[in-house]
This record gives structure tokens, C-alpha cells and sequence, in this order.
């Protein structure tokens, strides 16, 4: 679904390259975690797989095709088909649940149409039913600025399933949330995952966390893939060989 061959990535007045050569493929249906301290390469990655990085030297593919041979509008459509969940919530606080989350849609409709704010009936009950998947039915008319972190973060997953994704990438998605909430997203995330059959990558901090729930887990150290397999292979040495060293 998704490759990246030969990818590196050089920012300016840098000596390390945030990526290196990287080749890396990802299918429908895997759950993917990628561990790695901050700096490791783990944002730049997931912003090469949706288009908003492109690569310094070798090439992303989505389904066999490159990337950055698609014109503007190819690119558009294949980034509404990637459901972003990010740490920061990326909400506006001012507008409600049910408003946050119709947001997701925007890729199916049209700019005026966006601009007013006018949703049909159909999408308005659609959104409601996913706010009723991700546990917000009694909130959808309450402002996102009054949620607490977890609740935010669901509005995030939310908005993103309504996009209809084939693919959910979460740029550390539970980084800001406390042990118990970041489990619960994490398995929210999963059982939809589940679901929908969507390739999922997630960007994480949590080891244990990441054995718990991928089915792969990538390790990330200064730009390199030091770690590419099953979770439970992903031993005390690798962890200290990703963090420590």
C-alpha cells in the first residue's frame, strides 16, 4: 500500500539526516508501531508517507504509484484517505464536538459548502454515529475547549473516521495523556483498526504499550531503521540500543 525506497531526508543546517535510507513497506491491515527518541526521525517519517514531506532522494509509493508524480489534486485525494491523529489535538476550541468532527468530511464536499458550514442531515447523523463509536454521544453539543485531554483526542479519532480512511497515522496520538488514558486510546485505536481493516501507524514513546498492541514494531535512531519485526523480538538490548546509547 505504502513503500518508501531509498528515503532520506536532509534538513537545512544539519549534519545528521532526520532520515536515511530508509525502505520500509506497509500493508493493509498491519497495526505499526515506531519507537524512537525525539529527534530519531519519527514525525519526518509519517509526514513522508502523507505528502507533506517530500523525501530529499528516493521515492514514496502509494499503491505502487509515486507520490510525488501525482499532480496537487491526486495528492489531495490520496491525503483524504489518510486519517491523521496528532498529539496536540490539532482542534478548534471554540466550536463543538459535532463541529470538530464534521471537519473530517471536508474532502468529500465542496469549498463554499465548507466555508458556510452547511452539512446535510445525512452527514450530520453520520458524525453522530461516530461520535457514538468513539463514546461522545453526550457530549457532541458541548465546546472542545471544556474536554478533558482524552475526550479531546477522541473528537481527533472522530474527525478521522470520517474521512474514510484506508489509513490511520498518529504522530505520538497519546503522548499529552496519562497512563490509563493513553491505554484506552491505544485499544480504542486498535478495536477500529480492527473494524475497518486499515493499515495503522502509529508514532510512540511507550514501549510497553507498543509489545502490547502492534503486530510490527519499526525502531527509529538518528534517522536509521535499527528495528523492523515481531514486537516480542523487540528485546532489553534493542530497547537500550534505541534510547540509551
Amino acid at each position: 500500500m505504502i513503500q518508501l525506497k531509498d528515503v532520506s531526508v536532509y534538513y537545512p543546517n544539519t549534519e545528521i539526516p532526520a532520515l536515511h535510507s530508509i525502505n520500509l513497506s506497509f500493508d493493509e491491515g498491519e497495526f505499526i508501531c515506531v519507537l524512537g527518541k525525539s529527534g530519531a526521525g519519527k514525525s519526518t517519517l509519517i509526514r513522508c508517507m502523507n505528502g507533506l514531506q517530500q523525501p530529499s532522494t528516493g521515492e514514496v509509493y502509494w499503491d505502487g504509484q509515486p507520490l510525488a508524480q501525482k499532480n496537487n489534486e491526486q495528492q489531495r485525494l490520496v491525503r483524504r484517505e489518510i486519517g491523521m491523529i496528532f498529539q496536540h489535538f490539532n482542534l478548534i476550541p471554540r466550536l463543538t464536538v459535532l463541529q470538530n468532527a464534521l471537519t473530517g468530511m471536508f474532502g468529500y464536499r465542496s469549498s463554499l459548502k465548507n466555508l458556510l458550514g452547511i452539512f446535510s442531515r445525512e452527514e450530520i447523523e453520520t458524525a453522530k454515529r461516530i461520535l457514538g463509536v468513539v463514546g461522545l454521544t453526550e457530549l457532541e453539543h458541548r465546546r472542545v475547549e471544556y474536554l478533558s485531554g482524552g475526550q479531546k483526542q477522541r473528537v481527533g479519532i472522530a474527525r478521522a473516521l470520517l474521512q474514510r480512511p484506508r489509513v490511520f497515522l498518529g504522530d505520538e496520538p497519546v503522548a499529552s495523556l496519562d497512563p490509563g488514558t493513553s491505554n484506552r486510546i491505544i485499544s480504542l485505536l486498535k478495536e477500529l483498526h480492527e473494524r475497518h481493516n486499515l493499515l495503522s501507524v502509529m508514532n510512540l514513546h511507550d514501549v510497553e504499550l507498543a509489545k502490547r498492541f502492534a503486530s510490527r514494531i519499526i525502531a527509529l535512531k538518528d534517522g536509521v531503521v535499527i528495528f523492523d519485526g515481531n514486537p516480542q523480538e523487540f528485546t532489553t538490548d534493542l530497547f537500550e540500543e534505541t534510547y540509551n546509547k
